[in-house]
């Protein structure tokens, strides 16, 4: 089978399905990823986890529990930003979990390893310096996640504004600056004394059927609500639903894939302190095809219910509006669009300085990812305790761990700029089918 072949296989049992059914959706993602190898390799997910089975395959530093660690999926350079924490802090960190899953560890470094060697490319960064930044990330992340086994008294911690310097601070400053009033006017408008949601493009109105099943649906997640968050931040008024409307999913990792918002009353009968939250179909996460484990295949309800328990697992002090549902029997995960939100944009960072201090900073965010499931989480699916045998396994060989991801991101880097070409050879004469 010829690469092109092979990516054309991939790419129809990935998203065939949806494909068929949604295709000008498909047609605007396959656009978007046809902009830049990056773009690509964002969505492409798929043939990533073909390519860690296959030519790619490499089983050092795995073991039965370090190929059992809560893994982020889908761990690039542009899935990471801002959240306002259940405790009210604001946390530079991964972000969207919809590929999240229970596997080897090295899958997500090798991941994000790749991604950075993509942007550093663009940016007509040498290979000595891309090698460079993936050495002091991987330096970062290992010393965080040491720091952490020996009790945590010399891990730096989260990243919060007393944490960050540079351009994570930045972000972080910026998102202090967001309200939650400029979140709804984008949203929403004011009609005859109550707010409701605007009509805007790729915003459509449902019928009485629909919006009965998915409020239904919304007294279905409320149970799923952390218990602690339930009773102490969320009242009463809190679960009144004031409109909801439908959107679909346009992005690259999100094509056809159908969202509803709901607007709801706030914790007090003043407009400006409405809530938002999306309820949105959740799929099986790329990663899940690769992993033979039935245990964690049959832990999870539904694909709702996953994701909602990985981000709960993978990120401390998640969203207090963080839960799941199921919808006309598909799972869904719900959760606020939070005014709070705020990416790193990385054709800002373009400094040797900025993109070291960038990516050190990455590197501890995943320790903290990987090793805060296996304590912070309500499941028992990761029994043990993530951090130390990880370290166990890395000190073992420090210099092989660090010097294989440094080639594993020079060698994929190489061979998404390839694949994306190959792609976009394939999407413009036609040979994708159903798009």
């Amino acid at each position: 089978m010829t690469r092109s072949e092979q990516i054309l296989d991939v790419l129809v049992t990935e998203f065939g399905p949806l494909m068929r059914a949604e295709p000008a959706a498909f047609r605007r993602k396959f656009r978007k990823m046809a902009s830049s190898a990056f773009a690509f390799y964002r969505g492409s997910a798929a043939l990533f986890y073909a390519d860690m089975n296959g030519q790619y395959a490499d089983d050092t530093f795995l073991t039965p529990q370090t190929s059992r660690v809560w893994i982020h999926g889908d761990l690039h350079a542009e899935n990471f930003g801002t959240y306002m924490n259940a405790e009210g802090v604001l946390v530079f960190n991964v972000n969207d979990f919809d590929e999240a899953y229970v596997g080897p560890f090295l899958w997500d470094l090798r991941r994000l390893c790749a991604s950075i060697a993509l942007l550093g490319y663009a940016k007509a960064l040498s290979d000595e310096t891309i090698g460079y930044l993936i050495q002091d990330f991987a330096a970062s992340y290992l010393a965080e996640l040491r720091a952490i086994a020996l009790g945590g008294d010399d891990a730096i911690g989260s990243l919060t504004l007393s944490t960050t310097t540079g351009p994570l601070h930045r972000v972080l400053q910026q998102a202090r600056l967001n309200t939650r009033v400029d979140l709804l006017q984008g949203m929403t408008v004011i009609d005859r004394y109550e707010r409701r949601f605007a009509e805007r493009d790729g915003v459509y109105q449902i019928d009485a059927p629909t919006r009965a099943a998915v409020e239904e649906a919304f007294r279905g997640y409320l149970g799923t609500l952390n218990p602690y968050h339930a009773h102490n931040g969320h009242t009463g008024i809190e679960r009144t639903i004031k409109d909801v409307v439908l959107r679909k999913g346009v992005g690259i990792g999100s094509a056809g894939l159908p969202s509803y918002s709901l607007l709801l009353e706030g914790h007090t009968q003043a407009l400006e302190n409405d809530v938002v939250v999306y309820m949105k179909q959740a799929q099986t996460p790329a990663v899940a095809r690769h992993i033979d484990d039935a245990r964690v295949r049959g832990y999870f309800v539904h694909q709702g219910h996953r994701t909602a328990e990985s981000q709960r697992a993978l990120q401390a002090a998640a969203d207090a509006w963080l839960g799941y549902t199921a919808l006309d029997g598909v799972g869904q995960l719900v959760a606020e669009v939070s005014p709070y939100a705020a990416d790193l944009d990385w054709s800002d960072v373009n400094e040797p300085d900025e993109l070291v201090s960038v990516v050190r900073e990455l590197g501890r965010a995943v320790a903290r990812m990987h090793s805060v499931a296996d304590d912070e989480s309500s499941h028992d699916l990761v029994d043990f305790s993530t951090e130390e045998a990880i370290v166990a396994e890395l000190d073992r060989d420090e210099t092989g761990f660090v010097g294989g991801l440094v080639a594993f991101a020079h060698a994929y880097g190489a061979q998404a700029r390839g694949d994306h070409q190959l792609f976009v050879d394939l999407f413009r004469n036609g040979a994708i089918p159903g798009v």
